[in-house]
């Protein structure tokens, strides 16, 4: 069959077929966030905890939590430590992406309270810590995307906006309650 024109006739395809957004590049695109932003975490946390990577290990860390008015800065080290650690690797992973994202972000709300009043740009400032917060905030909100190990795993395959939220909930709550003790 020929249209008027001479070429052949082919189903129209709607507007929104032809233009459906491809969730390849959303779940490639979270899978580099998830590498990114989780690896770095990782790293974070093994320097506090072990002194890899030039850190100052667990003794210096807990000085540093003591000098910022934390009590048992060698404890509140060894949370820190855990929390970036563990938290980056689920991220990197996507495992239990939603409360590995919770992790990071508690550490990092305590980070951006030590760091407040050094305004927004580096050295002193906190625009580093509030991207990482905000990376790992969307990370629990969004999902891990496709390629994670979340996907393989029967009670997280399809993810619920709620879950990031409830995390989230429970990371700035448990983040506040560190944050009481501080002097």
């Amino acid at each position: 069959m020929t249209s008027p024109l001479g070429t052949l006739a082919s189903p129209r395809l709607d507007i929104s077929t032809r233009h459906a957004p491809s969730t390849a590049g959303y779940d490639t695109g979270l899978l580099l966030l998830h590498l990114a932003l989780g690896l770095t975490m990782a790293v974070h946390g093994a320097q506090k905890l072990f002194g890899w990577f030039g850190g100052p290990g667990l003794d210096g860390t807990g000085q540093f939590f003591t000098m910022s008015g934390y009590p048992a800065g060698r404890m509140m080290a060894v949370v820190a430590g855990l929390s970036e650690t563990l938290g980056g690797l689920g991220l990197a992973v996507g495992l239990l992406t939603p409360l590995a994202a919770a992790a990071v972000v508690g550490t990092m709300i305590n980070a951006l309270a030590v760091k407040w009043g050094g305004g927004f740009f580096a050295p002193k400032g906190v625009e580093y810590e509030l991207l990482l917060t905000a990376g790992a905030a969307a990370l629990a909100l969004t999902g891990p995307g496709r390629y994670a190990v979340d996907r393989l795993l029967p009670g997280l395959r399809a993810h619920r906006m709620v879950h990031g939220v409830i995390a989230l909930v429970l990371g700035v709550v448990l983040a506040g309650t560190v944050l009481l003790v501080r002097k």
